[in-house]
């Protein structure tokens, strides 16, 4: 009995000391079985980063419990919890789903017509052919077309100049595709009607222009999470 405890004790004691302890995890990152470099990898407990290299493989300083994040442009979003046993084993191997190609931004383009002149001398010239060529002024039978259609006024409306409206939504985009599908329901609390609200909301800020030109996950997470604070006190 005695040592069974003391076996039980020397294993919890064990895995515990495994999940406080700090290690050098080894890893690949993978699509459809071909390496996947610059990837990056995110320790999001331990906010430290690192990124794959040409063979798909990386390292990084975890312990039991970390979140890992792993980002790719072209590729969804993955979450990984680490527990003690990929820590034993050092070989982890993520494989990540490649996403649809997205279409280009719409260009809304008014276009300009021609301006319809008018020529009163020309209309005049047609109503005078076809009173000579009407048979109704001698003979007093109708045959069923309409007089004089050139002299009906046919207001048109005013052309505009060409003008064209470009939409900016590489905000809404890069917020969507950096962060998990998930973030913004069970992190931020939001659903789907808030969630398109909240992005414009951000949108306003003029540091999202400054994120656009330099993403990175762990800025706009924090970004994210700040103007989620003040998008809650307007409510």
């Amino acid at each position: 009995m005695k040592v069974k405890l003391l076996t039980t004790i020397s294993f919890l004691t064990y895995q515990l000391s495994i999940s406080q302890t700090e290690k050098l995890l080894h890893g690949k990152v993978i699509a459809n079985n071909s390496p996947l470099q610059k990837v990056e990898v995110i320790n999001k407990t331990a906010k430290t980063s690192t990124r794959t290299n040409e063979l798909g493989e990386f390292s990084i300083l975890v312990k039991a419990q970390d979140s890992l994040l792993f980002f790719s442009k072209d590729y969804y979003f993955t979450r990984l919890k680490l527990t003690s046993e990929n820590l034993r084993n050092d070989n982890l191997v993520v494989n990540m789903v490649i996403k649809p190609e997205e279409l280009d931004d719409v260009l809304i383009t008014q276009i300009k017509f021609q301006k319809v002149e008018f020529d009163a001398e020309k209309v005049n010239e047609i109503n005078n052919r076809k009173t000579a060529n009407d048979l109704t002024r001698y003979t007093g039978v109708n045959d069923g077309r309409i007089r004089y259609s050139a002299n009906m006024n046919i207001p048109l409306g005013r052309a505009h100049s060409k003008e064209k409206y470009e939409i900016d939504e590489r905000f809404k985009k890069m917020a969507t595709a950096y962060c998990p599908s998930d973030f913004f329901r069970n992190n931020l609390k939001l659903n789907e009607e808030q969630k398109q609200l909240f992005l414009e909301f951000c949108d306003a800020d003029p540091k999202s222009k400054t994120l656009i030109d330099h993403p990175n996950v762990l800025s706009i997470m924090d970004f994210l999470y700040a103007k989620n604070e003040e998008f809650k006190k307007l409510e």
